[in-house]
């Protein structure tokens, strides 16, 4: 394994670096290295300036429509955007669906919903997650029935991330109770402007709506959306899983909130505290850690061996770390680290406290939004009994 990145590897990185600052908008990378609110045009901003640069579908191939970078230039590429306080890039459409499309889907769907992807115009949501199906997804009961030249659609979905924003939904139906339950699921694609479709968003306790539940009651959807062969679904959502637990472990925001952690210990006080530095730098270690098993997976990909199947190690470790981030930053704060008032700290007031008020204001929400990491695309139980099978063996 080669750590050291080759001098072209490092002009790309310097490329990136100087675009990403030139590009960024300073009030949004404000907020992300501060931990406030992302407005929809926020992040679908941020996105439409990457899809004109033609690098929002950073991780496709050049047949595609991508820019054909290596596993090591797409990398750097996340790395320089989080460190620079870019807003992480919504997954569900050029990270997640896309290459499921251009695996399994025809030419026909290709030219139909690729463009809209690449460039930012269509936000996508996943409808996988039900009510009695999480990290079962083989138990999922949302019903398709076919008729005539359409697929009738009820049931539900729920936990769909920033779906009251959404387009388009990607969705696993079943289609057939016949034998096993994986052999019965249907990869569907469905307009959210459809007749039928009502999202009702989740209000959390930070006040924010950030996941959804979302109703179909007959809803008509064309059987040119339908991906691939009926019934194939379940192939289809475990390749679209491989690609979100690797995106789940987000070294790189990691790596840029480590910093932040560091800046409010030593705003708070903490920092000269050695047992407090200690887990500090226990942290640190396992960010390290964790880069470079990111870092061995790009080595095995680009010296053409066989890729390492450990998706599911990386979500566990990464998810894990996000969790052990905002619980440092809440401990440093003490009791400064209170729930938010969200109108007034958007208005520059959070209290009469001493100390970084702002850089406190958030750390309960974030706090308390993460213990989410090690449930969803997988809770890290069901994620260590998939590793020791495939992994140990």
């Amino acid at each position: 394994m080669d750590l050291a990145f080759t001098p072209e590897e490092q002009a790309f990185r310097e490329e990136v670096r100087t675009w990403v600052q030139a590009n960024l908008p300073k009030e949004i990378s404000h907020k992300v290295h501060n931990a406030l609110r992302l407005t929809r045009d926020d992040m679908q901003g941020w996105a439409k300036i990457l899809g004109k640069k033609g690098w929002l579908a950073f991780g496709w191939p050049k047949e595609f429509g991508g820019p054909g970078w290596t596993a090591v230039q797409k990398h750097l590429f996340e790395e320089e955007c989080a460190l620079a306080g870019a807003p992480r890039i919504i997954p569900f459409g050029p990270v997640m669906v896309a290459p499921v499309i251009m695996a399994f889907g025809n030419a026909e769907q290709q030219k139909r919903f690729l463009p809209g992807i690449a460039s930012g115009e269509v936000w996508w949501s996943q409808g996988y997650s039900e009510p009695g199906s999480g990290s079962d997804l083989a138990s999922v009961k949302t019903r398709a029935e076919r008729v005539g030249d359409k697929y009738i659609v009820n049931g539900q979905k729920t936990w769909t991330t920033l779906g009251q924003h959404g387009d388009w939904m990607f969705n696993l139906v079943r289609t057939s109770t016949e034998g096993k339950p994986q052999t019965g699921i249907s990869f569907l694609l469905v307009d959210m402007k459809s007749k039928g479709v009502t999202v009702r968003p989740i209000k959390l306790l930070d006040g924010e709506c950030e996941v959804n539940e979302v109703f179909f009651d007959n809803v008509e959807v064309p059987v040119e959306n339908l991906i691939g062969e009926e019934n194939k679904g379940w192939t289809y959502a475990k390749h679209l899983l491989s690609h979100e637990r690797t995106n789940i472990a987000d070294v790189n925001r990691s790596k840029r909130e480590l910093e932040r952690l560091k800046r409010i210990a030593k705003t708070e006080g903490v920092w000269d505290d050695l047992r407090f530095r200690d887990q500090i730098a226990l942290l640190e270690v396992d960010i390290v850690a964790l880069e470079m098993l990111v870092l061995r997976v790009l080595s095995a990909e680009k010296s053409g061996k066989n890729s390492l199947d450990i998706a599911g190690l990386l979500k566990i470790k990464g998810s894990e770390i996000q969790q052990r981030y905002a619980e440092l930053m809440m401990l440093a704060a003490g009791p400064f680290a209170m729930p938010f008032i969200e109108e007034a700290m958007e208005a520059g007031w959070q209290g009469n406290f001493p100390g970084g008020v702002t850089a406190n204001a958030p750390l309960a929400s974030t706090y308390f939004n993460l213990r989410k990491t090690t449930i969803y695309g997988g809770s890290n139980e069901v994620q260590r009994n998939i590793v020791a099978q495939t992994v140990l063996g």
